[in-house]
């Protein structure tokens, strides 16, 4: 007996000196082949004295779901707790094991691996099927995280970026994160200037005075947020937005230029089918190799058709020309150039007119995007992976359970007390 029991224990991994198996065998619950070990948890002494004159009263018998690599034959451990009265100190008690909690009856070790599953991006229904427990199962293991994630308002980071994704409901939350190390540090339920202003400045002073420079789009309310609550701040505009908002101005222009041409001439064919060429840097265009396009029935190189397309219309060819010196001047970060491109009287696009006087206002901003090496380029991969965790589970009605599930996928949970957080039914 004493063999088998420990090659059980060894099997199980199980740890506990106070369980003591007897016997194991194969049984069918609701049609599905099961692997049944009996167990019985002993009570060594009174927990409340400490006595060892104890009288036994029987046994309470719980079947227990543990976790097992093969997920078509689920493990049951059939644990046959004592029940026992102290004879010193009349107290009744009934034998308990870290292997489970009291009142439960899924094991410590099954909600380890729910937890672990859930910082992979799974569903939660399949995270469900591996371990053999229920969907509100996983749910609760998944809502007792949510107040491990603790705010602390004594730091911090010196560079943060600030933007905004789509979750519950398909409403905008607030998210900001270290522009150095790319961790999160905070998700708010919205992005308005009130709740904003309201969770900055409960910020000690110091801790918001650490912050060096604040990465962002061209959202106009998130300057006044940097100015009011961090006084030593820099406002970056990321390059990635400028660039983004320099390019749809020319390709809009593009389009309005190309519909004053009839669809059969040469001039519509060269602004229409290349349309992808022209957002290109000209330096990476094809100069040498001509070929036959269909569209305009023509051999040309890339640079030529660019070429004869900005040709069409003096607008197009000065907006043209100078989103691709905006673009390297963004890229080398010449301000000089850029602050000359921001002033730019040439005939241009009314859009393109509209973005520069845009940038115009926000010059400081602007310049330091093109000067300083910090972007928003870590913020929106985090929103790409926040929008694959919403895909995978179908989308969350719930703003906490989507939160837990952000933080547990970003790997950053850290448990300290497993035994509070396994006290889940």
């Amino acid at each position: 007996m004493s063999s088998l029991n420990h090659c059980i224990k060894f099997e199980l991994d199980v740890k506990d000196e106070n369980i003591v198996f007897k016997d194991y065998f194969y049984k069918s619950i609701k049609l599905q082949k099961h692997k049944i070990y009996e167990a019985e948890l002993i009570q060594p002494a009174c927990p409340f004295c400490g006595s060892l004159d104890l009288l036994h009263n029987g046994h309470l018998i719980t079947n227990i779901r543990y976790p097992t690599a093969n997920a078509s034959l689920p493990v049951i451990i059939r644990l046959a707790k004592q029940r026992v009265k102290c004879r010193d100190c009349d107290h009744w008690s009934m034998a308990q094991s870290e292997l489970v909690n009291k009142y439960c009856s899924i094991s410590n070790a099954s909600k380890l691996k729910v937890l672990s599953a859930l910082t992979e991006d799974r569903s939660i229904t399949s995270i469900a099927r591996e371990n053999n427990v229920s969907i509100n199962t996983v749910q609760r293991v998944l809502g007792n995280c949510s107040h491990r994630f603790i705010d602390s308002y004594e730091y911090l980071p010196a560079h943060l970026a600030f933007d905004e994704f789509k979750g519950v409901d398909r409403q905008l939350h607030f998210i900001c994160l270290d522009g150095d190390s790319h961790q999160v540090v905070q998700i708010l339920r919205t992005r308005y200037k009130k709740t904003l202003l309201k969770y900055f400045g409960r910020f000690s002073p110091q801790a918001r005075a650490n912050v060096r420079t604040v990465t962002m789009d061209l959202n106009f309310y998130y300057q006044d947020i940097v100015r009011a609550c961090f006084p030593n701040a820099q406002i970056v505009i990321d390059r990635f937005h400028m660039i983004q908002m320099l390019t749809r101005s020319f390709n809009s222009l593009r389009v309005q230029v190309m519909k004053t041409f009839d669809k059969r001439s040469r001039q519509y064919q060269l602004l229409k089918s290349p349309w992808k060429l022209y957002l290109k840097k000209f330096d990476e265009l094809e100069k040498v190799h001509p070929r036959y396009n269909w569209h305009y029935k023509d051999c040309l190189t890339q640079a030529q058709v660019v070429t004869e397309g900005i040709n069409t219309s003096t607008a197009l060819e000065n907006s043209y020309n100078l989103m691709q010196s905006f673009i390297q001047a963004v890229e080398t970060g010449n301000t000089h150039e850029l602050k000359s491109l921001i002033n730019c009287q040439d005939q241009i696009g009314t859009l393109m007119h509209k973005t520069l006087l845009t940038f115009k206002h926000n010059l400081t901003a602007v310049l330091n995007g093109a000067a300083l090496p910090y972007s928003s380029g870590c913020l929106e991969g985090f929103n790409r992976k926040i929008k694959q965790i919403e895909r995978t589970a179908f989308g969350y009605s719930n703003f906490t359970n989507l939160l837990t599930r952000i933080r547990l996928e970003e790997d950053l949970y850290k448990e300290k007390e497993p035994n509070s957080l396994l006290m889940v039914a």
